[in-house]
């Protein structure tokens, strides 16, 4: 939701988290071929999984690096309310009356 206190210059981090995952990736590959190597089949296999869910976080990076920046209304847009405070097209709604407690 858009609360009309978004920053004007904010950017998207997919850059850096993209690089974090290539820095993670290479040690994790690096850090399962090591312990498969000197014969710890535990700790090749944590490493062996957390090279996947880096890859899968990887490979869904790119992707949305490859969408493409998509529509950020400019500051002359004014704040919405959430669609469940908006009424539905073509009907009214009418005051809401708050009540105090018992």
């Amino acid at each position: 939701m858009r609360t009309g206190n978004e920053p004007a210059t904010a950017r998207s981090p997919l850059r850096l988290r993209c690089g974090l995952a290539a820095w993670g990736l290479a040690w994790a590959v690096t850090g399962t071929v090591l312990f498969a190597l000197i014969g710890h089949p535990g700790w090749a296999v944590a490493c062996g999984v957390l090279t996947a869910v880096i890859a899968v976080d990887l490979s869904l990076v790119i992707r949305h690096i490859r969408q493409g920046p998509h529509y950020q209304p400019g500051r002359d847009v004014p704040p919405y309310r959430p669609v469940s405070e908006r009424p539905a097209p073509g009907e009214r709604r009418a005051p809401v009356e708050h009540r105090r407690g018992p």
